[in-house]
């Protein structure tokens, strides 16, 4: 079991042991009393974009008020979380943020203009989801090892998408590309639909993305899936080998999907909006859907949460500074 999972295996288990029924039995603050935003840092179309709305719906029917997307894209995420980090504790805003911009940015970033472990306050580390590999038609590949030949023999003529400098959609195929001494041209876009309608016109040759936004388009037949960037198979795309089954070395790169608010939020709208959604993300409807976005739910306390982002930001950093890994 890799490190990623212990841990959510372990998160999951703190919450049966009672840490959520103790929060269920928190002071309930009178609160919302109008609509929330919930913040997210890329565009209509991407996979948090997916995800909010799914779980939006039904928070505003469980919390009686509405609970509004506000999608702002930019600078792979960071414009969207620097918003939230800097807005009003007030409990009106969350953010529904992702791998890059709430810890690996804090590496790779030297003048980022915000600090997710100071200036955010975490509410629900909420689903994971397997990144897909998957080639345009137009590369004329079908497999990894057909893959990393081509990059091989024709260095520089081949380039991948991403969702912005930094994303694990980045991270994760510069990890590839140093270890399998291959190379191509990194080109990256604001959300994960940009990048796969990017492939899908030719503008690049493949990504690494969540099943969300590519698999649909490769169950039509127009994308060419290689491989998913988790240590083990995931029971959501049984069918589909892990870069590790296809020769290449040990890479781990799953996306995660957290809500934050900003610091200074009161802890009990923090608390009440942790109950809430971990309550939603475990509606069996809300399973189902967020299944068939290819998203494993997670549904994590606060502290559980914090203990997770520090531990990320622990393994990541050796990693990106042994591989030389740049926003640009």
């Amino acid at each position: 079991m890799t490190r990623f999972n212990r841990t959510c295996a372990a998160l999951l288990a703190g919450l049966a042991l009672g840490g959520f029924a103790a929060l269920a039995q928190a002071q309930a603050p009178d609160w919302p009393q109008r609509p929330v935003r919930v913040v997210v840092p890329y565009g209509p179309g991407s996979s948090p974009d997916i995800l909010a709305r799914i779980v939006n719906e039904r928070l505003s029917a469980r919390l009686g008020q509405s609970f509004i997307v506000e999608n702002r894209p930019g600078a792979g995420g960071n414009a969207g979380t620097e918003h939230v980090a800097k807005a009003t504790p007030d409990g009106q805003t969350f953010l529904l943020s992702v791998n890059a911009p709430l810890v690996y940015n804090t590496i790779l970033f030297k003048n980022l203009r915000y600090d997710p472990f100071r200036e955010l306050t975490p509410v629900t580390l909420a689903v994971s989801s397997p990144n897909v590999c998957a080639a345009s038609i137009g590369m004329g590949v079908d497999s990894v090892k057909g893959w990393l030949d081509a990059m091989r023999a024709k260095p520089g003529q081949f380039n991948f998408a991403s969702t912005g400098n930094g994303s694990i959609s980045h991270l994760g195929v510069e990890l590839l590309k140093a270890k399998t001494n291959s190379f191509a041209v990194h080109i990256p876009y604001a959300s994960s639909s940009q990048a796969v309608t990017a492939m899908l016109q030719g503008d690049v040759h493949f990504a690494c993305l969540p099943g969300a936004t590519v698999m649909p388009q490769a169950k039509a037949g127009k994308l060419k899936v290689l491989a998913i960037t988790s240590a083990e198979r995931s029971a959501l795309l049984p069918d589909v080998p892990t870069l590790k089954e296809s020769g290449v070395p040990d890479i781990q790169a799953a996306p995660w999907f957290a809500y934050m608010a900003p610091a200074g939020t009161p802890p009990a709208i923090v608390q009440r909006m942790n109950q809430a959604l971990v309550a939603v993300l475990r509606e069996p409807e809300v399973v189902e859907k967020l299944k068939g976005q290819y998203f494993d739910v997670i549904a994590s306390t606060p502290e559980e949460l914090g203990r997770f982002m520090r531990e990320e930001e622990a393994r990541w950093r050796p990693v990106i500074q042994r591989a030389g890994l740049r926003p640009d």
